[in-house]
């Protein structure tokens, strides 16, 4: 069968082929889907327009999310689910996570030399106004969605880290990317996803790093474990950030967040308990949309 694309020749997004998997676990559905980067430019403009429900994905992010510009590697399709017995779930995706990233509101300003040029370059031609601040870093503390019947409550409990060093049947693993941006050849901002499901557990990463070249550093994990022989989730967000020059590291770790976050200062940090409803839900809102 023939590639499906307009008359551009671009290939549309929403007719490509995604990559999808369902396991169920120990009362939870383990489900992930995976296909290609957004386009770059809409096609349909008019229709998109006037028939908001039948919006191309790139209209559809830039109107949710109302940025001057979004990354330059974004994967819509590229999400994840874990769905518990009753209905109620945790979901990662892109258009959630940038919805994290400030846009007009107060943040910590990082600048490179040319960062202005830079992001004028990025715009198109035609606007006509000055743009509202935004993080151009695309920063995001995107901890995940969860579903608005679960409880969500601080808690003194942490993941045991060194209980998921032990050696263990891996039953599922998955990677996905949910965006990326190299800042105009000034460093890295991504955002991306890894699970893996063993006989007694779940463990999810959700990571956000950032680097600007010769100026700072930022690692954003939220970190999501779930023992099958409890009835609750526990959530682990934190934030680490600091400048290049306070760190005397080898050139190579600082394109590895791996070797680079256990040296970086932690700034934030917050734990969490997720329970769920006893009984199953009714509806559970929408999984796909």
């Amino acid at each position: 069968m023939g590639t499906i694309s307009n008359a551009e020749g671009e290939i549309e997004i929403q007719r490509l082929p995604v990559n999808s998997e369902e396991h169920t676990f120990n009362g939870w559905t383990v489900k992930y889907t995976k296909s290609h980067i957004l386009h770059s430019i809409c096609r349909t403009s008019e229709k998109c327009k006037v028939k908001s429900e039948e919006q191309c994905l790139l209209c559809l992010y830039e109107s949710q999310l109302e940025l001057p510009h979004l990354p330059e590697m974004v994967f819509p399709n590229n999400r994840l689910i874990l769905t518990h017995k009753t209905g109620a779930f945790i979901e990662f995706n892109a258009l959630d996570a940038l919805r994290q990233v400030c846009n007009g509101k107060e943040y910590i300003k990082v600048e490179v030399a040319y960062s202005e040029t830079w992001k004028e370059s990025r715009l198109p031609e035609n606007l006509g106004q000055k743009i509202k601040p935004f993080d151009w870093t695309f920063s995001s503390d995107y901890r995940g969605t969860v579903h608005n019947s679960a409880v969500i409550t601080p808690t003194e409990e942490r993941i045991n880290m060194e209980k998921l060093k032990e050696k263990e049947k891996i039953l599922f693993y998955q990677e996905l990317m949910l965006y990326e941006d190299e800042l105009h050849d000034n460093g890295i901002s991504s955002c991306t996803l890894k699970i893996r499901v063993m006989p007694s557990s779940f463990f999810v990463l959700l990571r956000f790093f950032l680097r600007v070249d010769n100026v700072m550093v930022r690692v954003n994990d939220t970190r999501v474990f779930h023992d099958f022989s409890t009835d609750y989730v526990l959530r682990e967000y934190t934030n680490k950030e600091c400048g290049v020059n306070e760190l005397s590291l080898p050139l190579t770790v600082f394109g590895d967040p791996n070797l680079l976050s256990p040296h970086m200062p932690l700034r934030t940090a917050i734990y969490e308990k997720i329970t769920f409803p006893a009984t199953k839900l009714e509806s559970t809102g929408s999984l796909e949309g």
